[in-house]
């Protein structure tokens, strides 16, 4: 009996286990290889793959193609459009000048008629010719005088009637540019000049009359005043002259030098609309960019505070000199000690047919 159970068959002996551990070693051994050597195969050799990525690479090549032809058009639509703006400019000079002959010519008795009838089909010759040149400028550039481009990707609807043939943007310049706070106010205006420029309160300004220059019809005509105890012109030079928005060059030229403005003094805004009723012709669409109500008038005063019912009445007395049934478009910023200037504003938009921005801080 002794020898029968000696020589009996183990299931669970080292040897058994062994064989089933290699066995089953060996199975996922071949499953692991040819599974991976499947999935190489199908990436290398799916030809429904290597298609889409021969048409994804004709693609590329197409766009980049593409690319450089609509590089070479924008440059040259740009130098046409250069052109047209310079031709523009001889011809309106031109036409200047035969307005002068032509009232050179009236005002004498030596002139004949056929000289005068002349002289006048010459002017509306060039005016046809002029207006011509800006239509083609509207064509090949668009609607927009200049571009710009905000920090973010939002569109805002801000209500504004964004036409006009003469476009007035007055640009408050005062010291109360530099901050919201009455205390940082005073700390950033005894700072230096380039601080001033940069500002965050007086960047946005900036870039709100950036903004308004992109939205100009290419066939009016502007001007940017900035003003605190005095009135100016932001091109040097071209006071009481209404400018062309098709003369890009003078433009950026414009907006260049409102760059260049540094916020300081108090704040008139009598002037500043006595000075828009003097254009002639008068605007016919005022954009007004200020943080609240006027601390100085025309007439000097001796009064070291400036109380909050004495600037409302400012702000009255300078309404009176505003021209007669042009829109005001106001665009307030904030300010600190000042809370009847946003109800102030809004009358005033509501009263001209215009409208009242109070911006987000990221706008535009």
């Amino acid at each position: 009996m002794s020898k029968k159970r000696r020589g009996a068959f183990n299931p669970m002996s080292l040897a058994f286990l062994d064989v089933m551990s290699c066995g089953f070693g060996a199975v996922v051994l071949i499953f692991l290889i040819l599974d991976h050597q499947d999935s190489v195969r199908t990436e290398v050799s799916d030809p429904a793959l290597q298609a889409e990525v021969q048409m994804l690479e004709e693609e590329i090549r197409d766009g980049q193609e593409n690319l450089v032809r609509i590089r070479n058009t924008r440059d040259e639509v740009s130098l046409e459009v250069v052109e047209a703006q310079g031709l523009a400019t001889r011809i309106q000079e031109q036409i200047n000048d035969f307005l002068q002959q032509l009232a050179a010519l009236e005002n004498t008795t030596v002139a004949s008629e056929e000289d005068l009838e002349r002289l006048r089909a010459d002017i509306r010759s060039l005016e046809e010719e002029l207006q011509r040149l800006q239509s083609s400028a509207i064509e090949q550039t668009g609607s927009d005088a200049r571009a710009f481009v905000g920090e973010g990707d939002r569109q805002y609807l801000t209500g504004m009637f964004l036409g006009g043939n003469r476009i007035l943007i007055l640009l408050d310049t005062s010291a109360s540019m530099l901050d919201e706070t009455l205390v940082n106010i005073i700390r950033t205006r005894n700072m230096s000049d380039q601080n001033k420029k940069e500002a965050g309160k007086w960047q946005r300004a900036v870039r709100t009359v950036e903004w308004i220059s992109s939205q100009l019809p290419i066939a009016s005509q502007y001007q940017v005043y900035g003003f605190s105890t005095e009135v100016n012109a932001a091109l040097e030079g071209t006071e009481g002259n209404w400018l062309e928005v098709a003369d890009r060059d003078q433009l950026n030229d414009t907006i260049e030098a409102v760059k260049d403005m540094i916020p300081a003094n108090g704040t008139n805004l009598a002037r500043v609309f006595q000075a828009a009723a003097q254009l002639s012709p008068p605007p016919d669409n005022i954009y007004l960019i200020t943080d609240g109500l006027p601390t100085l008038s025309n007439n000097p005063s001796n009064a070291t505070l400036v109380t909050p019912q004495r600037r409302l009445e400012l702000f009255d007395d300078a309404i009176e000199y505003l021209p007669n049934r042009t829109p005001v478009n106001v665009i307030l910023l904030p300010l600190e000690g000042d809370p009847s200037a946003s109800a102030a504003y809004w009358q005033l938009a509501q009263m001209t047919r215009g409208s009242f921005l109070s911006p987000a801080r990221d706008w535009p």
